[in-house]
């Protein structure tokens, strides 16, 4: 597994194979080689590696299981993305899942709820029940705000790994590790942008999208489906009313309550038919003003996974693994561990 390790620590390092390869004075080409698993360097070799990645030479060789599938959903063709950040944030994610099924699999599959069936969904052209439909397959009320929806979704079952990518255009992907749903989001956002991103990776995840599709099409149907989702509109329609003349202030309460941005909020409104193309126009124009396309203030508690989190120390506690073995699969310290147990017994 060196090889496979080697590039996830080369890639969380933005480091070029030719960059690195200069650091430690050997060919871009040895380091190819050294990926693609022709190859293996010398102990000496090695160690400035780990040195140059700044990590150490026992990272190298964390083992892989080699029974785990992973699909990738693709890119758009149109991302922003250097190819190198596609790479990572695939490898990243390989990585991860990888700690995350080791521990699935010390404790019994069983930990793991069933996740719902991929690519099922019937595509409509109503937003509105493509959307109670996708809340119907993951066992979501048809209406009312989704609370602490990243936690809902690990308890369905669907795995949720944040990857950390200095790129704004980054917001979300999506596959499976042996057939299990998973989605990958970017911690840097806001939590309203991360809920949203979430639901538009399951509607790639859980419809059953037509081959003659376009990709601009569907992008944005999973969009339309994630806004409905979020917030559908019998809730629209009863939080806001059947029409109005301007933006207020009690729909910036609206939008605390289901999570989502006033972005969004005011786009379901001008869809449902509360309010007009001019008034969501000027409220366009005002919010590009403040920054709030790119970076719309957040107004609800973080969401983040904990699952994995949860499963090492259960381990821990129950003495399935050692402690030291819990920080090498949460790569954390030692310490954090033992507090974290210290806590669970005191």
């Amino acid at each position: 597994m060196f090889n496979r390790n080697l590039k996830y620590y080369r890639l969380k390092n933005q480091l070029s194979k030719k960059e690195l390869a200069e650091r430690i004075n050997v060919s871009a080409m040895a380091i190819t080689n050294y990926e693609n698993g022709s190859r293996m360097p010398n102990m000496e070799i090695m160690s400035a590696l780990a040195a140059a990645l700044g990590i150490r030479v026992s990272d190298f060789l964390t083992v892989r299981n080699e029974d785990l599938v992973f699909q990738h959903a693709e890119f758009r063709k149109t991302s922003s993305l250097s190819q190198q950040q596609q790479e990572y944030i695939r490898e990243s994610s390989e990585e991860y899942f990888n700690r995350f099924m080791t521990i699935v699999e010390i404790l019994g599959g069983e930990v793991l709820p069933a996740a719902p069936t991929c690519h099922v969904l019937t595509l409509s052209e109503d937003s509105e029940k493509n959307a109670a439909s996708l809340r119907s397959h993951l066992g979501f009320s048809l209406d009312g705000p989704i609370e602490d929806m990243i936690g809902k979704l690990e308890n369905k079952g669907i795995l949720v790994f944040e990857c950390p990518v200095e790129n704004p255009k980054f917001s979300g992907m999506n596959g499976t590790v042996n057939g299990r749903p998973f989605i990958v989001l970017n911690p840097g956002m806001s939590t309203e942008r991360n809920r949203s991103t979430a639901v538009h990776e399951l509607s790639h995840l859980m419809f059953n999208w037509p081959k003659d599709m376009s990709e601009k099409e569907i992008e944005n149907q999973a969009t339309a489906i994630g806004g409905a989702f979020l917030f559908p509109r019998n809730d629209v329609i009863r939080e806001l009313g059947v029409k109005r003349s301007a933006i207020t202030r009690d729909m910036v309460i609206v939008a605390k309550e289901y999570g989502i941005s006033m972005m969004l909020l005011v786009m379901r409104a001008r869809l449902c038919g509360i309010i007009s193309e001019s008034v969501a126009r000027h409220f366009y124009m005002q919010a590009a003003k403040a920054g709030w396309r790119t970076a719309e203030p957040t107004r609800i508690e973080p969401e983040r996974p904990t699952l994995f989190e949860q499963l090492v120390y259960r381990a821990v506690n129950e003495e399935e693994i050692s402690v030291q073995r819990g920080a090498e699969l949460l790569h954390c310290s030692y310490t954090e561990i033992l507090a974290m147990r210290s806590i669970s017994e005191a």
